[in-house]
């Protein structure tokens, strides 16, 4: 399960490494969070956000986020 401080941190904080660094985590493309899914997601709460941010996406509620987003979609 995750809590509401998940989402907003999935909607505001930005990747700190990697091809997408600076990139906030729900704007990170689904084949790169999906790549992480065979080569293993990073270890801690950065690899737990990512996957939910994965989860969201594949469900298509990318939208729900926005109202959280501090700079807007």
């Amino acid at each position: 399960m995750f809590e509401k401080e998940d989402l907003l941190k999935i909607a505001n904080q930005k990747m700190p490494f990697g091809k997408y660094q600076d990139r906030v985590l729900i704007d990170l493309p689904e084949a790169y969070l999906l790549w992480f899914v065979d080569h293993g997601f990073p270890k801690g709460h950065l690899g737990d956000l990512m996957q939910l941010t994965l989860e969201i996406k594949i469900n298509g509620l990318e939208s729900i986020l926005d109202p959280l987003r501090k700079d807007g979609p």
